[in-house]
């Protein structure tokens, strides 16, 4: 869709004159009966126009295991997949990921397994990727390598690939050093980052972790005031980039006559409540949804909220399903949905309206607009884009956002009703005072909070990233910048 030209992104920073490559576990792609087709998502949408205006390229995994297509173009951007066998999925994704560094890094919420078997994998996967970025990155590129998974690989590259100006960005925080220290590996991890030009991360927070460990681990001469670690070999940029989302696309959604027909049919099959309460997450258990449900269950037992006038709608997108900790997450939220329903609901009526699967995003507009309060309430969160999505979706200028403190939007989204989602009374407190908030009050807020989100969309968030990353480059000389003309190479 094309904005109006008043609209307020100004897209003023300038596209870096480098070719550029993107690397993340995930290709942007999907298979469907007809070939591939783009990914949903905003990062999706942000980063793969900038790829096809720069011949630029994306390297990644399929997703599917021992899955190994020659690269392939979709839509003017060179794909160059990245095999993962189905032994390597359960060690390095499901193992050394997603069961030692998620929960690690969120706090450690669980315990994380930390299995040397598994560490092999995680090298072994990084190794591969630097290799195949190695092979495809054009003379003086940049590369822009993303999250969790592959955060070795930029020192990798940087050993294989001089030329190259590399950029990593954390889409998950990065914990404290006391939390990071207990990790076997910590040196390794800190020292594959340490290969970056610029390390980007979504809180001042978490890039102050990032600095601490780095001089812990590694007596690195670091400055913290300008967020600077110096290496022998160059200088590391630390940032703080807050990623958003796509807000022309949600609030263009929002609009439609069909968005607002399914709005009314959502509010009607759920009897007209009066007020709608929303969750809306992936079934992590991060996200602090069985401290919202009994939340919402201890108001309800004490007449604060009345199951004939009062509804919550709980939307839980399947994640990781292999791993334990979230089979147990999904067993435990849906036996308490049970025990809610049973005690609460009237026939046909149920109090709480649960969905355990992926809604199309007309279908998730749909929803935000329905909800009068949306409860985003996680235990620790990198940013959380539902809140931002919720607020930009809100274009009649109503409803009232509960957000936890600990989610990265909290910095920004300071008109939203902030709570400690680790302190029952006052998350039902929070609760209370959405749902009983006054017209003017939740008005005024949400006009603040869209204020906010408007001031800076994803396009903005990548363009700011890469800007900085060549202007980091460019003061050190790294590199040397390539025509804007040259594609990258295939991999015939």
């Amino acid at each position: 869709m094309s904005l109006p030209p008043d609209f307020p992104f100004a897209h003023e920073t300038p596209r870096p004159d480098r070719p550029i490559v993107v690397a993340a576990n995930r290709l942007p792609v999907m298979r469907t009966e007809g070939g591939w087709s783009p990914s949903p998502g905003g990062l999706v949408r942000a980063l793969l126009p900038m790829l096809r205006a720069t011949g630029g390229t994306w390297v990644g995994w399929t997703g599917n295991p021992d899955d190994a297509p020659d690269p392939f173009e979709l839509e003017g951007v060179d794909l160059h997949p990245v095999p993962i066998s189905a032994r390597e999925v359960e060690l390095y994704y499901e193992g050394f990921s997603n069961d030692g560094l998620w929960p690690l890094y969120h706090d450690a919420l669980r315990e994380s397994t930390y299995d040397s078997e598994q560490w092999e994998a995680y090298v072994a996967v990084n190794e591969r990727f630097a290799e195949a970025l190695a092979d495809t990155a054009p003379s003086g590129a940049i590369v822009w390598i993303h999250d969790y998974q592959l955060q070795l690989v930029p020192k990798m590259l940087r050993e294989r690939r001089t030329d190259l100006v590399i950029g990593f960005f954390l889409h998950i925080p990065f914990p404290p050093y006391e939390l990071f220290a207990r990790l076997p590996w910590r040196t390794e991890i800190v020292e594959g980052l340490l290969g970056c030009d610029l390390v980007g991360f979504q809180r001042p927070m978490g890039a102050s972790n990032f600095i601490v460990s780095a001089e812990q681990l590694l007596d690195v001469d670091a400055d913290e005031d300008e967020r600077v670690i110096h290496r022998p070999t160059h200088d590391v940029h630390v940032g703080v980039f807050p990623i958003s989302i796509d807000v022309g696309d949600v609030e263009a959604t929002a609009a439609g006559r069909a968005t607002r027909q399914r709005m009314s049919q959502i509010r009607a099959r759920l009897g007209d409540p009066e007020v709608i309460l929303l969750g809306v997450d992936r079934l992590d258990y991060t996200k602090g949804i069985g401290l919202r449900l009994r939340a919402f269950a201890a108001l309800l037992a004490s007449g604060e909220l009345d199951p004939e006038r009062h509804v919550l709608v709980q939307v839980a997108t399947p994640t990781r399903e292999a791993v334990e900790h979230y089979q147990d997450e999904r067993h435990q939220i849906e036996r308490l949905v049970g025990e809610i329903n049973g005690r609460y609901s009237r026939i046909g009526l149920p109090v709480i309206h649960y969905l355990y699967q992926t809604l199309p995003f007309d279908e998730l507009i749909a929803l935000y607009r329905a909800g009068d309060v949306m409860l985003v309430t996680p235990f620790r969160d990198g940013m959380n884009l539902v809140a931002k999505e919720y607020a930009a979706a809100h274009i009649d200028g109503d409803g009232v956002l509960v957000l936890s403190e600990f989610a990265g939007a909290a910095d920004e989204l300071t008109d939203a009703v902030l709570v400690n989602p680790h302190d029952d009374r006052a998350l039902q407190e929070a609760i209370i005072t959405a749902v009983e908030m006054h017209r003017h009050e939740r008005r005024g807020r949400m006009a603040a909070l869209r204020d906010q989100i408007r001031k800076s969309d994803v396009q903005g968030w990548a363009d700011r990233f890469l800007a900085e990353l060549e202007a980091t480059a460019d003061a050190a000389g790294a590199g040397a910048p390539a025509s804007s003309t040259l594609a990258a190479p295939g991999a015939s």
